[in-house]
């Protein structure tokens, strides 16, 4: 049944492989690609369905979603199993054995080397099998599951004071069997180590069926587990000749590094580390047992916490410091060079946390760590004074930082810094990419490594960043590898070998953090040796006899440059789009779709907005990466072949809010509303559009006509029976209430207004006494909350301000671009140039209430006249009403009032929440920006019959507890949110009312008379 092992340990290496002919490195055997026969598919798929409860999935669009991960390999599966907890974890193992398949087990998919990606059954564990199980303050440790993300632990932990200390850069949504498999580590491994120095037990599961936990093992243990005999006896025993046949070679040959993380741990089951099987298998990657549950330690966490960052001259003197940091006892030393600096300013991103840095083309932050504020601050302030004394050397610089919100603006530029930086600005150059990631040394040797490696590079002729984790010797780089051609590849082997050998000449070890997968695989023979290199392939043999446990991984394992995803195959892709997607880092859609690296913060589950869909679902096809994979696919081809017409991408983008979310937060900048209105313009060529495009696409189209009988259609779309149908028809959800129209309009209600308003000041204007400003109204403002317009004008005019409205009714078109309406939507834009010519030339300000509306200038107006100058100029002056009127120079009155703040997800995208607070600041109410993602209703997302139920629970995840809390405790509180469909959200949700900022504004100023 499909491939033998022979056949597979027999296997020659690929002949499609490039630059076989320019190594001196002996190649190790490479797994052959499992090829089941038809009936052997149809076979496990009819045995999956029938013994597993969770998700079996055959679909290509599945199979597409799990062929990647963040490294720079693509390996399509064989079928994609979501278990529904542990039990149904070990039901698809069983089918795997009785089917003779290979077997994946998958976690947050963030792996930089390939260890989770490969043509087997792969089963994703974090959608259900993800519970903290239990912790033990007491005894400092917790039972968890392989699913549970690093920060749903950790938060778990520090309700007692404890953490779970290994926190790698994707700890927002890294997985606990992905950390083990992996033996991840993180900035605070100078703290606690890395993820086997913390692993306590495990519960595995062999291919062959076995299960039992694993830990230290007593010699009296050990004798009575191989006298009991079985499966587990039989390893065991195994594992014991083994460890007896190269103890004295692992004791001589294994890097006494503090973050040795290639190859298996085998210097674990030596006597003096008490045979601790569990921490033998930490590491292996899934290619010996499946963690089913684990017993991990927890640390004492700091209650407060301080930075402190340093800068030097450069990065090697920075390295050579490492004994200075140590000494002043810090739980983290994170260093970070000038490339990506200076990568983040050409783009223009992260200007305000670059702005904390001190003097520098390199920096180090130290952390440090106490019960006390009191204490923590002293021990940064000792640490600063030391450094500043020029003790560490000449030119070096300090900068203590104490507020914990600043603190997290330092930290996001070590987290998300490089993969901001991941496409090239430059034309015709490679993107830096992880074709050599995390090589760890000696610490103090950490400087001289660095001044080899560079040189290696700079002979290359490639660029590289250099960052990493300086307290522990470990160095992550990114490097501009030529992956795309053939000669290319040949030459980036060249360059590995070399780096391999540089590494094992400082006594390091090729991966100090994300272990060997398919990149370094390749290459331990140099780090180990052949008889150590046996061993490990002993272990594997012990373990899986079978070797289908993510075969060709670690050991037997593929060549560096197999599956690559984006080598020498890799096809270039032109589309006509209707958008124009151009940027500093490339033009073209498929350039654009290249933004994704698979780093995966769409998956995090607290803080920011992206991905409202995926925290809802945990589902991968709905987070943003997943998106962005499918629609790499769909342009190559090859797994999902009907381009534009992909039922497979318009199901993943049916869930997406477009809430601009991934614009803002996704480091890459990926765009996946954009994507969306550009991918349904074309499939509704060929397919019908929905119902609800008529009634919520073109709302600004018929709401005026509707308006002229407000009672009427109020009637209408409330009164029993009528309301249904109505609803049923316009495919909006029965449980939802349709927005009622005012009975004027503001436009109606302004005419009069504003126009004895504009005689009065008219001969003032032509003098220059009188600034102008554009009251920008939008279809919701106008006809269902005039409030909110009338409050905005009451407003500017009493700040000095003389306020128009456009000649005629204009409309943005922004709910067109949720159907794909873009032809429809430019007309609109050209029109609302056409009509404020004048005074856009003139410098006009636009200022605007609905943040949805407003970012269709600051956006989708730059995608759809990209060479308009008029739409460049009114892009520019354009601004929230918060935003214009809080730079303004006025004295505001005193408000007392308790305030929560929902920001809308454009306006946090595009504008940021800034005018907001500083406004509230002026007035001087109290309040709070809650930290509550997206709302759920996303314009008419929340009012389709399709999307009711999923945008409640988005609501209920943050939004909807966070207001009804703020209700409890002061029934007084003032919810504000500027966004129309947050505030039906809010009141339909909570039954809170909520307001605009403008309102808030207004009574401030009408109370004081």
């Amino acid at each position: 049944m499909g491939t033998s092992l022979d056949e597979e340990q027999g296997a020659g290496v690929n002949a499609s492989s490039s630059g076989a002919a320019h190594d001196t490195l002996k190649v190790p055997r490479v797994a052959k690609p499992f090829a089941g026969t038809a009936a052997v598919m149809q076979a496990l798929e009819a045995d999956l369905r029938r013994n597993v409860r969770g998700e079996v999935r055959f679909d290509q669009g599945s199979k597409a979603l799990y062929a990647a991960d963040a490294s720079n390999y693509r390996q399509v599966p064989l079928a994609v199993v979501v278990p529904s907890d542990v039990d149904d974890l070990l039901e698809t193992l069983a089918a795997c054995r009785r089917n003779d398949v290979p077997f994946l087990p998958r976690g947050g998919g963030t792996s930089q080397n390939g260890q989770c990606v490969n043509v087997a059954v792969v089963a994703d564990a974090s959608k259900y099998v993800n519970r903290v199980v239990s912790v033990d303050p007491v005894a400092g440790v917790a039972i968890v599951e392989p699913g549970v993300v690093c920060d749903t632990l950790r938060d778990a932990a520090e309700a007692h004071g404890l953490t779970f200390a290994p926190d790698p850069a994707t700890h927002s949504r890294c997985t606990l069997g992905g950390m083990i498999a992996n033996n991840s580590c993180g900035a605070h491994s100078v703290m606690a180590g890395k993820t086997v120095e913390n692993v306590e037990a495990l519960e595995i599961a062999t291919f062959d069926g076995a299960r039992f936990w694993v830990g230290p093992t007593s010699d009296g243990e050990l004798e009575r587990i191989i006298a009991a005999g079985g499966r587990q006896g039989e390893i065991y025993a195994a594992l014991k000749r083994l460890r007896d046949t190269y103890a004295d070679q692992i004791r001589a040959k294994f890097p006494q590094i503090k973050r040795r993380v290639s190859g298996f741990n085998l210097d674990q089951l030596l006597p003096e580390n008490g045979f601790n099987v569990a921490r033998a298998l930490v590491g292996t990657e899934g290619t010996c047992a499946v963690t089913l549950q684990a017993k991990v330690r927890l640390v004492k966490s700091p209650a407060k916490r301080v930075i402190v960052v340093v800068g030097f001259t450069d990065i090697y003197t920075a390295a050579d410091a490492v004994p200075h940091f140590m000494r002043c006892g810090p739980i983290a030393v994170e260093g970070l060079d000038r490339a990506i600096i200076r990568g983040l300013q050409a783009r223009g991103l992260k200007k305000d946390e670059i702005a904390l840095l001190p003097d520098g083309d390199a920096w180090v932050v130290l952390e440090f760590g106490a019960d006390t504020q009191d204490d923590a601050v002293r021990q940064a302030q000792n640490a600063a004074a030391y450094f500043s004394s020029g003790q560490a050397g000449p030119n070096v610089s300090a900068m203590l930082v104490e507020d914990r919100a600043l603190q997290a603006k330092v930290w996001s530029i070590r987290e998300t810094g490089a993969s901001a930086v991941a496409l090239s600005v430059e034309a015709g150059t490679p993107d830096p990419v992880v074709g050599w990631e995390d090589a760890a040394v000696d610490p103090l040797r950490l400087g001289d490594y660095l001044r080899a490696f560079q040189a290696l590079v700079d002979r290359y002729g490639y660029e590289t960043s250099l960052y990493g984790h300086f307290g522990d010797g470990c160095v992550h780089a990114r490097i501009t590898f030529d992956l795309r051609s053939a000669e290319g590849v040949a030459t980036w082997r060249k360059f590995l070998r070399e780096a391999a050998e540089l590494v094992v000449e400082f006594g390091g070890s090729l991966s100090g953090e994300h272990g060997d997968g398919q990149a370094k695989a390749e290459f331990l023979p140099i780090m180990y040796g052949p008889e150590l290199m046996q061993a490990m392939e002993q272990f594997k043999a012990i373990w899986d006899p079978a070797n289908r446990l993510n075969p060709g991984k670690v050991v037997h394992a593929y060549r560096a440059d197999e599956n690559l995803r984006m080598g020498p195959a890799y096809k270039p892709v032109t589309l006509q789009t209707k958008l124009t997607f151009a940027s500093q880092e490339g033009d073209g859609f498929q350039r654009e779709i290249e933004r994704c690296i698979g780093m995966g913060k769409c998956r995090s589950l607290e803080g920011g907005t992206m991905c409202p869909s995926y925290r809802a679902t945990r589902e991968e096809k709905y987070s943003t990466r997943g998106r962005a994979h499918l629609f790499w696919e769909m342009l190559q081809g090859d797994v999902i072949t009907d381009g534009w017409q992909s039922r497979e991408v318009k199901e993943a983008l049916d869930t997406c809010l477009a809430c601009k979310g991934c614009k803002s937060d996704c480091p890459t900048h990926t765009d996946m509303a954009s994507y969306k209105a550009e991918f349904l313009s074309h499939y509704y060529e060929t397919n019908r559009r929905p119902r609800q495009a008529l009634f919520m696409g073109r709302i600004g189209e018929w709401a005026p006509w509707a308006a002229k009988f407000p009672r009427l259609t109020n009637f209408m779309t409330s009164a029993p029976g009528l309301a249904a149908v109505g609803k049923w028809a316009a495919g909006v959800a029965q449980a939802r209430e349709l927005p009622k129209f005012a009975t004027r309009t503001y436009r109606q209600i302004a005419q009069r207004s504003l126009k004895a308003e504009g005689d009065a000041r008219a001969s003032a204007h032509v003098r220059g006494e009188v600034r102008k400003v554009i009251l920008w109204v939008d279809t919701f403002n106008d006809h269902f909350t005039p409030e909110i317009a009338q409050a905005a004008a009451d407003v500017l005019t009493q700040m000095g301000w003389h306020v128009v409205l456009p000649k005629k009714r204009l409309c943005c078109g922004r709910p067109l671009y949720d159907f794909g309406l873009l032809d429809r939507a430019r007309e609109l834009l050209t029109t609302i140039l056409d009509d404020l010519g004048d005074d856009i030339a003139a410098g006009v300000p636009l200022v605007g209430l609905e943040p949805g509306c407003l970012s269709v200038f600051k956006d989708e107006l730059l995608k759809q006249l990209p060479g308009h100058t008029l739409a460049k100029q009114l892009s520019a002056q354009t601004f929230l009403f918060s935003d214009f009127v809080a730079r303004q120079p006025f004295e505001w009155p005193t408000l007392a009032a308790d305030v929560i703040v929902h920001g809308h997800c454009h306006q946090k995208a595009l504008f940021g929440m800034q005018g907001d607070t500083a406004l509230l600041n002026k007035l001087g109410v109290k309040w709070k920006l809650l930290d509550t993602g997206c709302c759920g209703m996303a314009g008419s997302f929340g009012f389709n019959d399709k999307h009711h139920a999923l945008s409640e629970k988005i609501g209920e995840d943050r939004l909807f507890p966070a207001v009804r809390a703020a209700a409890a405790a002061n029934a007084e509180t003032i919810v504000l949110t500027n966004g129309f469909s947050c505030r039906e959200q809010i009141e339909q949700g909570t039954g809170q009312h909520a307001m605009h900022i403008a309102q808030l504004a207004q009574r401030a100023l009408a109370a004081r008379g």
